[in-house]
């Protein structure tokens, strides 16, 4: 079983007992996050896509740790003009170990046989 979920802007597919990194949530270490913005469920050959979410499905998480990134170099330079100019950034993430997922059966999900048959 695995869910598509949305956090900070980016999509990720995730099933039980996985790690990820998301963007930085404002938590502690060892809480518990619960995710209920679901795009898609899949259960074997059941799939249940959501318009937008599909309604009552939640993905809980808990919080391994905070960190940043590794270091990312910047470089402006321009040839002949004397300018060179150099910039760094360490993007801020959340690790988190997915626990469960929950919801399968909502009531505003559309099966993926629905879709197709309509386009």
């Amino acid at each position: 079983m695995y869910a598509v979920i949305k956090t900070g802007g980016k999509q990720y597919r995730v099933t039980e007992g996985e790690t990820l990194k998301v963007e930085k949530l404002e938590v502690e270490e060892g809480a518990s996050v619960e995710f209920d913005t679901v795009l898609m469920i899949a259960d074997g050959d059941q799939i249940r896509v959501g318009a937008p979410y599909v309604e009552g499905a939640r993905v809980s998480a808990t919080v391994k740790s905070q960190g940043r990134g590794p270091k990312i170099r910047i470089i402006k330079f321009r040839r002949r003009k004397h300018y060179f100019k150099t910039q760094g950034h360490r993007q801020s993430y959340t690790e988190l170990k997915i626990g469960g997922i929950s919801g399968f059966s909502g009531a505003a999900a559309f099966p993926v046989t629905a879709l197709a048959q309509e386009g």
